[in-house]
């Protein structure tokens, strides 16, 4: 738990430097390998309708300009833990917070929301932290 919440302190400090994508440590080339598994739910598709990544999944939120969002703000039906994590002051989504919820998300919430009933709609898990951090470098590129 220090750990998510020691991160979640670095980003909130870091959040300006990730805006429009600048700060992802990661590798952008092994993400898109790594989002293979998740076009089954997500796409990236920009404003005007074009996808530039993944197929038309609507299972999950497109995850175009993730980078800098609130979490659970966008234009999709996001679960009740999410949403109030987003309404936070101050809270968007960065590395450090992306991969720790990618990598656990009913964990995640439960954590930083305090509520041992706290859930994630996300059943999928990343498995490995490198991978997570690759896909955020990844998705980074689509965020304004």
């Amino acid at each position: 738990m220090k750990k998510i919440l020691m991160g979640l302190a670095v980003s909130l400090i870091a959040s300006p430097l990730y805006a429009g994508g600048h700060g992802a440590s990661g590798d952008a080339a092994e993400g898109e390998k790594a989002f293979k598994k998740c076009v089954a739910c997500h796409v990236v598709q920009d404003d005007s309708g074009k996808v530039l990544a993944g197929r038309n999944a609507k299972t999950g939120p497109n995850l175009y300009n993730i980078v800098g969002r609130a979490p659970g703000s966008a234009d999709f039906k996001y679960g009740k833990s999410l949403v109030e994590y987003g309404q936070k002051d101050g809270v968007v989504w960065t590395e450090e917070n992306f991969v720790a919820y990618v990598q656990d998300p009913t964990g995640f919430l439960k954590e930083v929301l305090d509520d041992k009933r706290a859930r994630g709609k996300m059943s999928y898990k990343v498995k490995k932290e490198e991978d997570a951090v690759n896909l955020y470098a990844y998705l980074a590129q689509f965020s304004k």
